[in-house]
């Protein structure tokens, strides 16, 4: 593959990192529709396309990245390697699926879950200790509460026993921050959202510096089965290619709706870390968010998001998100042009005003 210069950009990285070399090379690795690769199955050490596109999410994120077949899988391998009665601390707002996935091993006895405010930094430092693993997300899905990660790890990795710092960087990607130079052990991507960008595939990534931990990764995605398919590592690589641009031109056109949605009389609060293209919006109660939904034409009503379509989901509406504002409305923001996109919300809001 590819030899990286650490001193390129993330820009250059993303389009360089994983191509083949040499003379008479493809320009991108092909799909390898493989089980066996030699004498070894293909679950075991990968096909080519698994390579490039760990070494390409590797290279953005500063460490050894491991692919699995989607988000939760990738969940599911990060906990298998903590110990039985194991002390998990969680954000009280965060993805459902991980939360719903601890809550079901909590039932069954196999970790304690201890559920922590996100943004209240003095509470995670204080749950750290006597804790195996913290499970951070910054910012959170959906309400984009922001968590103070340097400030956590400082403290966790100070104590006797240390557990292992895990972040969920879905939201913030690469491009927005780098959790490994902040103290994490691990992180994690669904990259079926912003890394493959196109809302055609399901996929997994988890990263980490540490051979121990990759070590951990590779051994849980084999024995659980985890491993992904030859053409969704393919699809996550080719959106890899284009994240930089995409996210910037995403994130340039959600801080331009959030500061003209805070002025809208419809408007109760918007929820923008400043950064990035997920945006919140609350409005009055329940009926209107679900009339302003209904009333988009541009803007899709869907679950997932990272696409280059702009989505919007009423998040108390889903299971495991009772806790949310009955009025918020959970945006991702893509790369339709801005105008036409705050048309689409101002008509909608002024419809339920």
């Amino acid at each position: 593959m590819a030899c990286v210069n650490e001193e390129w950009s993330a820009r250059t990285k993303a389009v360089v990192a994983g191509r083949p070399v040499g003379d008479g090379e493809p320009m991108n690795v092909p799909i390898t529709p493989a089980s066996m690769l030699g004498l070894s199955y293909a679950r075991e050490d990968g096909t080519p396309t698994w390579v490039a596109f760990e070494e390409a999410v590797g290279e953005l994120e500063g460490g050894t990245a491991v692919a699995f077949a989607s988000g939760i899988a990738t969940v599911s391998a990060v906990l298998d390697a903590r110990p039985s009665q194991a002390v998990v601390v969680v954000p009280s707002d965060s993805y459902a699926g991980t939360r719903g996935h601890f809550a079901h091993e909590h039932a069954k006895g196999r970790v304690r879950v201890v559920s922590v405010e996100p943004s209240d930094t003095a509470a995670w430092i204080e749950a750290a200790e006597g804790a195996d693993l913290l499970w951070l997300e910054s910012p959170t899905n959906p309400s984009l509460h922001v968590v103070e990660i340097a400030e956590i790890t400082s403290a966790a990795r100070r104590l006797k026993h240390r557990p292992t710092i895990v972040v969920d960087n879905t939201f913030a990607t690469p491009l927005g921050q780098r959790p490994l130079s902040l103290g994490a052990d691990i992180v994690v991507h669904s990259a079926t959202k912003f890394i493959g960008g196109h809302s055609d595939l399901l996929l997994g990534v988890a990263v980490a510096a540490d051979p121990a931990h990759v070590a951990d990764l590779r051994d849980a995605r084999t024995r659980i089965g985890a491993t992904p398919g030859a053409l969704e590592t393919f699809l996550a690589l080719r959106g890899l290619r284009t994240l930089p641009v995409r996210f910037a031109e995403a994130a340039r056109t959600a801080a331009l709706l959030a500061e003209r949605l805070a002025e809208h009389p419809a408007v109760t609060r918007v929820r923008y870390p400043g950064s990035g293209a997920m945006l919140a919006v609350e409005v009055a109660d329940a009926d209107r968010a679900d009339a302003v939904c209904a009333a988009l034409r541009l803007v899709r009503h869907a679950t997932s998001l990272g696409g280059v379509e702009s989505t919007v989901e009423r998040r108390a509406a889903r299971s495991g998100d009772a806790h949310v504002p009955s009025g918020l409305l959970r945006f991702s923001i893509g790369l339709e042009d801005p105008d036409d996109l705050w048309a689409d919300l101002n008509r909608a809001l002024c419809s339920v005003n």
